[in-house]
């Protein structure tokens, strides 16, 4: 491998590992769930508050990243997200409150942003053959940092039920929750050294009238007889465009009509990409399982299929995006997420719940199990009705508390249907507009106004995230899970028409010629 194509892949490595912090700092409080509901005594909507914070938090940060981008460029703007991380993790384990709680993850939420500068960053150093690959390999980070928060979950999970000395000793057996959320802190702190290395962006110090300094930059990531016409080629660009340094203006050019297939590409993939509800499934796995009626373990061992999932079809994403092309993929991909949630939704649907005498003595062990007896024999085809009569037979606390077991031994449904549905919907994600989303809001925009552009539709991206999560444990209680479903499934049909119809195919093209093929004289 050449000099310059290993620097473009080890400075992409390292700010793409802020994609794996994001998915571990995301996906952690999945594990959280039963235990700080227990702990703090929440409610559905208090539950949403707590594992949508972070999502609340970067709704702030973006529109400051988008400030800190062009001030201080790509690079210091990173090391300041890693720092953040850091901060949450060691707030988050030590919260003694659940608003301390909320706060925390709100902190972190302020980092969330590293996903949008990593797509920026690496967009900007990346030739154009290479491009899809590595910008792909932040969503590639965030699928293997999901995995590790659910492996490390469910391991952390065996230790605390295991008794052994050593686990008492550390207080795993009782602070489980703050261990999982404690983890965070070496990879924040590792990255945060990391990203010394990394050199600043070519583009920011074009930007920046730092032609020298840009000039550098390129030469250790394109070979020496390119670098000049690289250099040319960038400057031309930017002078196509307004380079007014002013925010307003650079929003007032995303709204203009010179940019408006831009716009309708980056705003209905920001809104699809977390419409279809993955963040829902992905942050409240064990949640989502339980409602198969397969109780918590198992909930918490399926989950590890879900991450084995989105590691496998993101690597094959990555594999064929700059092959098959970025249209093909997303649009094919949208198809392909409809029809998962559609079996999902009919597997719920068709769910039956019924409380025999044999299952209700299983559950003696249970505070209040012979209030269960009022429900015997009653059969029940959705699982609002049976999670409300459970409620209504035990009292709120000890129903929600002992929900996921009860609905274990009550549920009759085609739960391996509806597994392969939820492992389909992820398969599909991870290979379309997961990684997708990214790399095109790496290419589509121009280098004047990117450093707003980027974190603004990522801010919307991320303020349809902390709706859907917010709102998800509610939806699951009053609509039912095969309602919730198809709700997704709709709103991706509608992003599925609009794309068919403006999306335009970037694969192998230089920045400047995207520009040029998208935006209007």
């Amino acid at each position: 491998m050449n000099t310059y194509k290993r620097n473009a892949y080890a400075y992409s490595s390292i700010v793409a590992m802020g994609g794996f912090i994001f998915g571990l700092d995301a996906a952690v409080i999945s594990g959280t769930v039963k235990f700080i509901v227990e702990e703090f005594s929440l409610s559905d909507l208090q539950l949403g508050a707590a594992v949508s914070a972070p999502v609340l938090g970067v709704l702030f940060a973006l529109p400051l990243a988008g400030i800190s981008c062009n001030k201080l460029g790509r690079k210091t703007t990173l090391q300041i997200v890693a720092f953040l991380y850091l901060i949450s993790a060691i707030a988050s384990a030590l919260a003694p409150t659940f608003i301390h709680l909320v706060i925390a993850r709100f902190v972190g939420g302020l980092a969330f942003s590293s996903i949008s500068l990593a797509s920026m960053y690496i967009g900007e150093i990346a030739p154009p053959r290479w491009r899809g690959k590595l910008v792909s390999m932040t969503q590639i980070n965030i699928v293997l940092g999901l995995s590790a928060a659910y492996f490390l979950n469910y391991l952390i999970l065996i230790w605390a039920d295991s008794g052994v000395d050593w686990v008492r000793s550390i207080g795993l057996d009782q602070y489980t929750w703050r261990w999982m959320l404690g983890m965070e802190v070496i990879p924040a702190l590792l990255w945060l050294g990391l990203l010394m290395i990394i050199p600043r962006s070519p583009a920011w110090l074009i930007y920046q009238g730092k032609m020298d300094q840009s000039k550098i930059t390129l030469s250790k990531i394109y070979p020496k007889d390119k670098v000049e016409s690289q250099l040319e080629e960038m400057k031309l660009s930017m002078a196509d465009h307004s380079s007014n340094h002013k925010v307003a203006e650079q929003i007032r050019t995303i709204f203009s009509k010179r940019m408006r297939v831009i716009l309708v590409i980056g705003l209905t993939m920001a809104i699809v990409q977390q419409a279809t509800g993955i963040n829902a499934i992905l942050f409240y796995a064990p949640t989502v399982i339980e409602q198969m009626g397969l109780g918590t373990d198992a909930a918490f061992l399926q989950a590890i299929w879900i991450g084995i999932t989105s590691i496998a079809f993101t690597f094959l994403a990555l594999l064929l995006i700059d092959k098959i092309g970025r249209k093909i993929m997303v649009l094919g991909g949208l198809i392909w997420i409809i029809i998962s949630l559609a079996v999902c939704a009919y597997g719920f649907h068709s769910a039956e719940y019924l409380l025999t005498e044999q299952s209700i003595s299983e559950l003696s062990e249970l505070p209040n199990a012979s209030t269960l007896r009022d429900l015997r024999g009653i059969k029940y085809e959705g699982d609002i009705a049976f999670k409300q009569a459970i409620i209504k037979s035990m009292g709120r606390e000890a129903g929600k508390k002992h929900e996921a077991i009860i609905l274990q031994k009550a549920a009759s449904l085609n739960s391996g249907l509806i597994f392969i549905g939820i492992l389909s919907f992820i398969a599909a994600f991870h290979f379309s507009v997961g990684p997708i989303m990214w790399v095109l809001f790496s290419e589509i925009f121009p280098i004047p106004i990117r450093g707003v552009a980027i974190p603004l539709f990522t801010l919307i991206s991320s303020f349809t995230s902390y709706l859907v999560q917010q709102f998800f444990p509610w939806q699951l209680a009053e609509m039912g899970a095969a309602s919730t479903f198809l709700s997704y499934g709709f709103i991706v049909l509608i992003g599925f028409l609009i794309l068919s119809a403006y999306l335009k195919e970037t694969k192998n093209m230089s920045l400047e010629d995207i520009q040029r093929k998208l935006v209007r004289s």
